[in-house]
C-alpha cells in the first residue's frame, strides 16, 4: 500500500492514501454530507426509492411499505425493524418494459385496509397510479412525452392533489 498525502512519521494521520482500489481521500463532513454529490455506484444505476403507509387496520399489522428496484416495483407488509418481512411472499410485485420506477408515493388521505392508491413516477416521465392491495391500474398521466420539463416530484404533488 502506497501512501501519499502527508504521513512521513509512523504516528502522522494521513489525509488520503492510494491502494490498487483505488484513492481513498479524507473529506470535511460538509462535502461529504451535500446532496448533490456523484454517487458511489458509478454503473449508472438509479437509486432505490421506499415509500411507507398505515392502513390502520383491526389487526394491528396496517403498515405497508413499497420500494423499487431497477424495473421491479414491490409492495409488502412492513412488521417494523425488528422483524423483517417476508422477501418471498410480496402483496404485489410489478415488473415495467421499457420504463422504470424512479419515484413513488401514497395518498394517506385516502389510504384503508381495502385500498390504498400508490403514484409512481417513471423514467420517460410517465406518472400511473395503481392500486397494490387490489392490484389494479387506475390511471396513467403524462402518456405522450411532453413539450414542457418539470419535476417528477412536482408533478406526483399536484396529481396528489388532484385526487383529494
Amino acid at each position: 500500500m502506497a501512501t501519499e498525502g502527508g504521513g512521513k512519521e509512523m504516528n502522522e494521520i494521513k489525509t488520503q492514501f492510494t491502494t490498487r482500489e483505488g484513492l481513498y481521500k479524507l473529506l470535511p463532513h460538509s462535502e461529504y454530507s451535500r446532496p448533490n454529490r456523484v454517487p458511489f455506484n458509478s454503473q449508472g444505476s438509479n437509486p432505490v426509492r421506499v415509500s411507507f403507509v398505515n392502513l390502520n387496520d383491526q389487526s394491528g399489522n396496517g403498515d405497508r411499505l413499497c420500494f423499487n428496484v431497477g424495473r421491479e416495483l414491490y409492495f409488502y407488509i412492513y412488521k417494523g425493524v425488528r422483524k423483517a418481512a417476508d422477501l418471498s411472499k410480496p402483496i404485489d410485485k410489478r415488473i415495467y418494459k421499457g420504463t422504470q420506477p424512479t419515484c413513488h408515493d401514497f395518498n394517506h388521505l385516502t389510504a384503508t385496509a381495502e385500498s390504498v392508491s400508490l403514484l409512481v413516477g417513471f423514467s420517460a416521465g410517465q406518472v400511473q397510479l395503481i392500486d397494490p392491495i387490489k392490484k389494479e391500474t387506475s390511471k396513467l398521466f403524462n402518456e405522450e412525452p411532453a413539450e414542457h420539463f418539470c419535476r417528477q416530484d412536482d408533478r406526483m404533488q399536484g396529481v396528489l392533489q388532484d385526487q383529494n
